[in-house]
């Protein structure tokens, strides 16, 4: 299963949709009542209760709730938004269809933005910073707080990874000026599709909602305060909603099952040579999905790789900026390949292969082993998962502690 949350459904998902189900079918006859938005609305008051949010809009994924949030921000053609080289492709994908054009930082060894990176790319253009919680775990946020506060920019959590994850006690995605989250069937929860976003600024939630949902105020009524916009159908359906919900109730539960899971594992490898775990800046607050090690070489890193039959971090096309072509492509001013751009110019940052050297180094260095996300795609392609017995999880252990010592494997 890609995603912890699968492991977990059971009555509580299957109650939510045939209630939804039942509704439908009982008020079938009803004269324009079709029962629209009670599940999503259930899931959105909960939602902002659980992660101590002012407000929560459900959408239909991950990806709509970056576009809703850089709406909701007033980000948009002229403005510059800084964005990690190691993240997935709609972070990048939704600034630039926004109109905005996105600066590339380094990230550290904490697979996370490097603040004194992000600070030499400032400019006079800048207006948001989008902290990528990667593989479950928190950025430093302290320090990209004290930039955004400094020069006045916004800050847009992208925790599409990292649900439930927080930082120095406080919920990712309530630290900036929005967070957004995904429910696809590789995140900690899963809706199978949808996502959620999270501010408390009652101007960013009401455009959300309107580019959202046709340009109509909260909670679908003609007129209100705020902003008028032409806005979108991005809507998270009531079946996910009923799935949402019932998952969120059991976030605790799934997040205190993986991160034991992670822990077991670490400390069953133990110290390696030319090997250790990757920064964490608040290890308290990670979700535990994966256990990244850093290699102090990456010939060694490429060589473990291959005898666990999985990749690094580094062969992880849609993750990593240089294995995007369509971006290299806009890049050198091809504008096709971001549909509803104005045709001309050129972005003034580069986006060719080696214009991160510091990132390129740190993925190439770095394998991810499953602890309950498992992804071949994204990197952890071998590990364990929230089902996984100490049996097995020692197993899991003996073998990468033999790959990386190059001993024969179990």
């Amino acid at each position: 299963m890609p995603g912890p949350g699968y492991r977990f459904f059971g009555d509580e998902e299957r109650a939510n949709v045939m209630a939804v189900l039942d509704r439908w079918y009982a008020h079938r006859e009803a004269f324009d009542d079709p029962g629209e938005g009670e599940w999503v609305r259930r899931f959105e008051r909960a939602a902002a209760e659980r992660f101590g949010a002012a407000h929560c809009l459900g959408v239909n994924s991950g990806t709509s709730a970056l576009v809703a949030a850089l709406v909701g921000l007033g980000i948009g053609p002229g403005d510059e938004v800084i964005v990690p080289g190691y993240m997935f492709v709609a972070s990048i994908a939704a600034v630039l269809h926004c109109g905005a054009d996105v600066v590339l930082a380094e990230v550290d060894e904490s697979l996370t933005l490097d603040p004194a990176d992000v600070r030499a790319r400032i400019t006079p253009r800048t207006r948001a910073i989008m902290p990528v919680h990667m593989l479950g775990a928190p950025a430093d946020m302290t320090a990209l707080r004290d930039l955004a506060d400094k020069h006045g920019l916004q800050l847009l959590e992208d925790c599409a990874q990292s649900a439930g994850g927080s930082y120095r006690g406080r919920p990712l995605g309530t630290l900036g000026s929005a967070g957004a989250f995904s429910l696809n069937h590789y995140k900690v929860i899963t809706s199978l599709q949808g996502g959620f976003l999270l501010s408390d600024a009652p101007l960013v939630f009401q455009r959300a909602y309107s580019f959202h949902d046709q340009g109509w105020f909260p909670y679908r009524q003609d007129r209100g305060e705020g902003d008028l916009l032409l806005g979108m159908n991005l809507g998270l359906g009531e079946l996910h909603a009923a799935v949402a919900l019932a998952q969120l109730n059991k976030l605790d539960l799934i997040l205190g099952r993986i991160r034991d899971v992670k822990r077991r594992l670490v400390e069953a490898i133990g110290e390696l040579p030319g090997v250790r775990g990757r920064t964490l800046h608040d290890p308290a607050g990670e979700c535990g999905t994966v256990a990244v090690y850093v290699f102090e070489d990456a010939g060694h890193a490429q060589e473990v790789a291959d005898r666990l039959g999985t990749r690094t971090l580094l062969d992880s096309p849609t993750h990593y900026y240089a294995g995007l072509p369509a971006l290299t492509a806009f890049g050198r001013g091809d504008r096709s390949t971001v549909p509803f751009r104005a045709p001309g110019g050129r972005p003034t940052h580069p986006f060719e292969p080696g214009a991160l050297p510091r990132t390129d180094s740190v993925l190439a260095r770095s394998l991810a082993l499953a602890t309950g996300v498992s992804d071949g795609y994204l990197g952890p392609g071998t590990g364990v998962h929230a089902d996984s017995s100490n049996a097995e999880i020692d197993h899991a252990a003996d073998t990468f502690r033999r790959a990386v010592k190059g001993e024969a494997l179990p």
